[in-house]
């Protein structure tokens, strides 16, 4: 069932935190002041998730100052991030948390931060979870220590009161998890749910039922987290005993859900439950040393294509990473399995592989570290630091007088160093998390012959006598008292350091695919120089980003940008102009008393707008659901073309009731004046050869052209729709003008050249347009048009079946409304495409949902189901919302708002903020009650609704 929610609630993410964090996030995090809330667990009480949950939720109700628990729930939509505990397995990053382990960017993404972090990254996916969810599911639980690449986006999501993300896996893989169990004729359906399973159990349920690995991902309904909360003790203002009761969500809550549970709980077993295969998801978890590295190493070359990779960088071997840090010593392919991160290796370091080497401060040192071994420098304050050395198989568990370190018995270790348990004042039953073993030191007094005695050389009795005197911290120790705002405060230093290399060797880092929006703003707070500009040879769209990249550098720093952009603008447009066959050479084509008429209809948007849009388009090419239409009975845009007797040009707009003459090439090739009647037929002029930037021949005059063509030219427009109007007027009416030219002057230019030619055009312009108007408007019917990334020169049209649209069922469901309220597209277009220049992290994921959103409108097209394609369009709407703010105004919401319960969906066509409004009513009484409405108490006096009917011809040109 399709949801069609058009989310504007707010959201917060509750995230669960090791202790210490909790006193420094928002210093360290001062831009989630408002959106997030960071807690630890009680201190010394183990609650399970389950209390972790409800200790998060409690707490953060208490914050908000909501007068009842019911109404805080409904009040804004939740994520709940686990990412307490110790983090015994990957300690480098135990202090503040698995969920802030740094994150390098991906090789094949675009828009990525440099200083990432594994939040970072799963924050986008679970928002666009919740954005689907159905309207009383507002809370969304998941692990801080996996990652989810889910492969696919989701429009909606099933009714269910717990909703949880599943990944078909192995029996192997699944038994080291939760594993679901669905009929294997209902395989949404929830029969019970397994903790850790052995495989045999697997194999044999798998006879009757299909398994799906839980992801860690559970959307629940108000109902179920108020479950949740009763089972923890909750009373709706307080715990029974001012903390939860011990619950896990797992292994009790979970195995109390669905149809057969596997344990038997009456408060539970009215809960449903829906179980959501990830088709295409892909599962990474963060939770040990190695996985740190593996699932790095995985997730960057799951893309094999060239193509879609953005530097020719080749490591000395794919499992290097190094971010935040300064490395002098260079890597070879003996070197792998090596995580460098905020740290400085100097060049007499000796590494070998299996290395994970964080917090190391600037120094000289030559050290020689074994295969295997780690090694992590915490700050407890601006002059200490301890020193921990650790396996990277070490689990950190169990009694000190059995368990590992640095990858052999504690025991061995001190036995090899002539030292005993005793000696090193640690009990033999003590959790070896607890006992002390890393030294602390001044920071200035660092020495690497101590380092190089705890992790090898072992018969320096200097240093054995310096770790026996120091003070000395065990891991708790190090997670409770490290210095957090220090350790963040070197990784900046390091990154900032870093940025300048990145930038000169741009043609083998990920400089120019990073998000340059933060990216300049990090330039600008750090006080670094602006780097030097690429060769002029290199790629146009990496020349773009980097004249726009000075531009956003220019607007934080309050200087002038405008320059900056305009360059970015011309690096395209001359890629365009490269990309379209010169020379033009116009010749008169029809008797000296024939007159050319073209006509086109006009374009709705259905999904997938923006995604068309250079220069996004570019690189990841576009997707687009659109219908060409008539408007009252008629073409609403038309072009007269025919030869006059004097050697002039002459321009006329039948609607406005201007005209203009023109007599020399200056007059014709200004046609940047963006709102000006005549800007687009000078344009298509100088396309078609009517200037000597654009044809072979060198004429003195345009006088002098025009006489040997055989006479001027007269061009008359009629555009019979208003101004703004979101229905793709300006690109249709140029792509309409070149087709008469085309016509009139024998160029042969086919639909696609045309189009081609309208997205060139509007480069000249400046208004940055994509190709779906022009291709909506001059091709008929209902299509889905698609391109590949390069220059657009072919965009292809599969067209789509147009019952839904002509059906008596359907047909007067669709209503047309202009809302008599108008806008420039250039106000909102701006915005977005300099995002797209910036390679803006938010809007790029923004605009990748909407590219694969105008496949899934097409297929519910295909399959003729009306409810489905207007709730589409209903995401469609809501997805433009989110990629500018702008798209909606307090005037449209007031339309909208009254029109809500008649309706599956609707849009405002183009880019938003007034011109028309398409409605998909939930039937033909619907439809009745929302003409009624509007007419009654129309916004304005020019406010009305429009006959549309779907054009069978696009494009139409004739003569006399």
């Amino acid at each position: 069932m399709f949801v069609n929610q058009q989310n504007t609630t707010q959201m917060h993410t509750l995230i669960s935190v090791p202790e210490n964090l909790c006193s420094s996030f928002t210093a360290l995090f001062p831009e989630k002041r408002a959106t997030h809330f960071a807690l630890s667990d009680p201190a010394g009480a183990r609650i399970g998730s389950g209390g972790g949950t409800a200790w998060l939720l409690a707490k953060h109700f208490r914050q908000m100052g909501t007068t009842d628990f019911s109404s805080y729930l409904r009040a804004s939509q939740k994520i709940i991030i686990h990412a307490g505990g110790q983090s015994r397995r990957l300690p480098a990053y135990a202090p503040s948390g698995k969920v802030l382990s740094p994150i390098p960017v991906f090789r094949w993404s675009r828009g990525q931060n440099l200083q990432q972090n594994l939040l970072d990254l799963q924050e986008p996916f679970y928002k666009e979870l919740l954005e689907v969810a159905p309207k009383n599911n507002h809370t969304l639980i998941a692990s801080g220590d996996i990652l989810i690449l889910p492969g696919e986006h989701f429009n909606h999501l099933p009714e269910a009161d717990i909703i949880c993300l599943g990944i078909w896996a192995d029996p192997h893989l699944a038994s080291r998890h939760g594993v679901f169990f669905t009929p294997r004729t209902r395989q949404n359906e929830l029969a019970f749910m397994l903790q850790k399973p052995n495989h045999r159990q697997i194999e044999e349920l798998s006879a009757t039922h299909l398994f799906l690995m839980d992801a860690g991902v559970w959307i629940l309904s108000d109902k179920a987290i108020e479950r949740l909360m009763v089972k923890c003790q909750w009373d709706d203002r307080k715990f029974k005993n001012e903390i939860p009761a011990p619950y896990d969500l797992y292994s009790e809550f979970g195995l109390a859900l669905g149809t057969a549970p596997s344990v038997s709980d009456a408060e539970l077993s009215d809960l449903s439950v829906a179980i959501v295969p990830l088709e295409k998801g892909e599962f990474y978890h963060y939770g040990t040393n190695l996985e740190l590295i593996t699932s790095t190493e995985k997730i960057q070359n799951r893309i094999k294509d060239q193509r879609a990779i953005w530097h020719n960088r080749v490591k000395p071997h794919p499992s290097l990473f190094v971010q935040n840090a300064v490395t002098e010593k260079p890597f070879t392919q003996q070197n792998h399995h090596i995580w460098v991160e905020n740290s400085h290796i100097a060049s007499g370091w000796q590494l070998q592989h299996h290395h994970i080497l964080t917090g190391i401060p600037p120094n000289d040192w030559s050290l020689h570290l074994p295969a295997g071994i780690c090694l992590d420098v915490v700050p407890l304050n601006d002059a200490q630091v301890a020193i921990r050395p650790y396996g990277m198989d070490d689990t950190f568990s169990g009694e000190a007088k059995a368990a590992l370190w640095m990858g052999q018995a504690l025991q061995l270790w001190l036995s090899a160093r002539g030292l005993t348990l005793e000696e090193a004042g640690i009990s033999p039953a003590d959790d070896i998390q607890d006992a002390p073993l890393f030294p602390i030191t001044e920071k200035s007094r660092l020495r690497p012959e101590l380092i190089g005695w705890m992790t090898g050389e072992n018969s320096n009795e200097e240093m054995k006598a310096l770790w026996l005197s120091s003070e000395r911290v065990s891991a708790t120790g190090l997670n409770e008292r490290a210095d957090l705002v220090t350790l963040f405060r070197q990784r900046a230093i390091f990154a900032h350091s870093t940025l300048p290399k990145l930038a000169a060797n741009y043609q083998k880092s990920i400089f120019y695919q990073s998000d340059l929006k933060i990216l300049a703003q990090t330039y600008y707070q750090s006080g670094l120089d602006l780097p030097a500009s690429p060769q002029p040879t290199e790629d146009p769209l990496l020349m773009a980003r980097d004249r726009m990249f000075r531009a956003e550098h220019a607007r934080v720093s309050g200087k002038a940008s405008v320059p900056f952009e305009n360059q970015a603008y011309h690096a395209i447009h001359e890629a365009f102009l490269k990309s379209v066959q010169h020379p033009t050479v116009p010749r008169l084509s029809v008797f000296t008393d024939q007159i050319v008429w073209a006509r086109s209809p006009a374009r709705l948007d259905l999904a997938g707008g923006w995604s068309d849009t250079p220069p996004y388009c570019l690189q990841s090419g576009g997707s687009v659901v659109n219908i060409a239409v008539d408007l009252n009975g008629q073409p609403p845009l038309q072009v007269f073309i025919r030869l006059s007797d004097k050697p002039e040009i002459t321009l006329r707009s039948i609607d406005n009731g201007v005209s203009e003459t023109i007599t020399n090439y200056n007059e014709l090739v200004d046609y940047t004046k963006v709102g000006s009647a005549f800007s687009i037929p000078r344009a298509a002029l100088c396309l078609a050869g009517f200037h000597p930037n654009y044809g072979p021949t060198q004429y003195p005059s345009l006088e002098d052209q025009l006489k040997e063509f055989g006479g001027g030219i007269e061009i008359s427009l009629l555009v019979a729709i208003p101004k703004g109007s979101g229905l793709g007027t300006s690109s249709i009416l140029a792509a309409t003008i070149l087709g008469a030219l085309s016509d009139f002057c024998a160029l042969d230019w086919h639909h696609s050249a045309l189009c081609h030619n309208t997205l060139l055009l509007e480069q000249m312009l400046t208004t940055g347009g994509g190709w779906q108007d022009q291709y909506g408007g001059i091709l008929p019917g209902i299509k889905l048009l698609h391109s590949t990334p390069g220059m657009q020169n072919e965009v292809r049209a599969h067209w789509l079946p147009d019952r839904l649209f002509k059906a008596p069922e359907y047909q007067n469901n669709w209503l047309l409304y202009y809302t008599g309220i108008t806008r420039v597209a250039k106000n909102i277009l701006s915005e977005i495409v300099q995002g797209m220049y910036l390679n803006d992290g938010e809007k790029l994921r923004i605009l990748d949902t909407i590219k694969d959103h105008a496949q899934q409108t097409a297929e519910a097209i295909q399959k003729c189901d009306y409810r489905q394609t207007a709730q589409m369009i209903g995401r469609s709407w809501q997805l433009n919302n989110q990629l500018d703010k702008g798209t909606n105004t307090p005037e449209i919401q007031s339309i909208l708002n009254r029109i809500e319960p008649y309706t599956y969906g609707y849009k405002l066509l183009g880019a938003g903020g007034g011109g028309y409004l398409l409605i998909c009513a939930k039937d033909t009484e619907a439809a009745q009650n929302i003409q009624q409405l509007l007419k009654a108490q129309a916004p304005n006096n020019k406010a009305r609704f429009v006959d549309m009917r779907i054009s069978e011809t696009g494009l139409q040109i004739s003569r006399s």
